[in-house]
This record gives C-alpha cells, sequence and structure tokens, in this order.
C-alpha cells in the first residue's frame, strides 16, 4: 500500500508497482499493527486502542488529534516503548519490539527517541545543564562531553544563559524549551511530543512551537506530535484524528 502525504514533500514515480511498494516499505521508520490497549476496569475492560494501524515515514511530522481521554497519549507511549499494547506489534526501523528484551528496549528507546512532555518532568534541583546531559550520561558519554553537548542545545533553544540555574528557577516556556534540548540532545530519529505547549500561555506556546518546527526541518527529524491546538496540528504533514481506538486521516479542507 502506498500514500502521499497531504502536503509538502515530493512525490516520485517509480517504472512500477513493486518498485514503488518497495520504496514506500523502505522509507516507513515507525508502525503499527492491530494494535489494542485494554485498561481492567472493576470486572470488565476498558478499551483505548483497538485494531489500530499506523505508518509513519521518515521525515514526517504527524499530527495526533482526538478527545481528551481518547488514548492520544497511550499511543505515543506504547510508540515509544515506555508502555506495551495488550495485543498488535510495533515496529521501529524494522525492529519488532515484542521481540526485544526490556535491556534491548531500553537501548532503542535511549537511542531513537526524544521525548518531550506536557508535564516538563525537569529535576528541579539540577541545573538545566544537567537536565539536558541525562540522556548523554544514561548512555555512558563522559560527563564533560555530554555537558559541552548539552550546552550547545541550550544555546540552540536559547537558553544559553540559563545552562547553570537549576530548572526550578526558570519559567514556564524556559523549562519547556529546556525539555526540549533535553529531547534532542542525543540526535534521536524520533521526536515525541504529547501536547508541548498544553500548559502554555498563547505567545510561548506560539513560540514554543515555532520552535519545534523549524527544528525539524533543520535536523530532518521525524516528529509526531500529539496535540489539542488545531493550528499547530495543521501545520504538519499529516493530521490523524484518535476516535474509538482507532486512526482515521483528516483532510485539511475539513473542520477537525
Amino acid at each position: 500500500m502506498t500514500r502521499t502525504r497531504q502536503k509538502g514533500g515530493n512525490v516520485s514515480t517509480g517504472t512500477g508497482i513493486q518498485e514503488v511498494e518497495q520504496t514506500a516499505k523502505l522509507s516507513t521508520l515507525l508502525r503499527a499493527e492491530n494494535l489494542t490497549k485494554a485498561f481492567r476496569s472493576g470486572k470488565s475492560d476498558l478499551m483505548v486502542l483497538e485494531n489500530l494501524q499506523l505508518e509513519v515515514e521518515a521525515g514526517e511530522m504527524v499530527a495526533i488529534v482526538g478527545e481528551s481521554g481518547s488514548g492520544k497519549s497511550t499511543l505515543l507511549h506504547i510508540l515509544g516503548a515506555l508502555d506495551k499494547p495488550s495485543a498488535g506489534e510495533v515496529y521501529f526501523d524494522g525492529k519488532q519490539y515484542s521481540e526485544l528484551s526490556e535491556n534491548e528496549l531500553g537501548s532503542l528507546r535511549n537511542h531513537n527517541f526524544g521525548f518531550v512532555w506536557q508535564l516538563r518532568s525537569l529535576l528541579l534541583e539540577f541545573t538545566a545543564r544537567e537536565n539536558v546531559a541525562m540522556p548523554l550520561r544514561i548512555r555512558g558519554v563522559e560527563s564533560k562531553e555530554a555537558a559541552e553537548r548539552a550546552e550547545g542545545w541550550l544555546e540552540r533553544v536559547g537558553l544559553k544563559d540559563r545552562a547553570t540555574h537549576r530548572a526550578g528557577e526558570l519559567s514556564g516556556g524556559e523549562q519547556q524549551r529546556a525539555v526540549l534540548a533535553r529531547a534532542l540532545v542525543g540526535e534521536p530519529k524520533v521526536l515525541m511530543a504529547d501536547e508541548p505547549t498544553g500548559n502554555l500561555d498563547a505567545r510561548t506556546g506560539e513560540m514554543t512551537m515555532q520552535l519545534l518546527g523549524s527544528l525539524h526541518q533543520e535536523f530532518h527529524m521525524t516528529t509526531v506530535l500529539v496535540t489539542h491546538n488545531m493550528g499547530f496540528a495543521r501545520r504538519c504533514d499529516r493530521v490523524l484524528r484518535l476516535e474509538n481506538g482507532r486512526l482515521e486521516a483528516v483532510s485539511f479542507s475539513e473542520t477537525i
């Protein structure tokens, strides 16, 4: 099965169906098949995801929208190997999650995914530089090199002068920029952002989204963005709505 993006990107023509299908498969970086997630609620199961299908191409920015409680964050956790589905499979770059050990999943997560959450989850007693350097230190990168790379990313997100300030001393917008720097310091293949502007005022949220978009383009990242902001969603290559446990494409011509 092949598809084209709704906006942006280039469409190539091949010499035959087999070549086109093979190219499409090679470009798929993240894939979910028949993904199901249920939570036990009393004597019954609460179905959050049901036989969900998803393909994300390398270099895409995909927005996932939906009502509160529809399972958007749950889906992001499963795609990022932070949680496991009740059924179905997730593949990253051809690797099947269910065939990996916990250590292998941890390594895959640390080397390939960057996460930005609505709740900023910085260690408030540590400096901005220490927070940003943490994923590198977990990898075993020497402290001096990790600090230098962290400072480089803090400069990139406009926090060069705040590197030695404790995270608790930063404003909400500054904390979110530090989270973005932490997510990208390890040069991940995929950035997963869960309502990254949800706790910010309109102006700071717009600045954060502009920064995220410019970094996505500059570093040729693949980004999966969960958002309730339809204006932000429409800036992405595709918009998918999560409803009744499944994803459906949203046309840019329709009201989300």
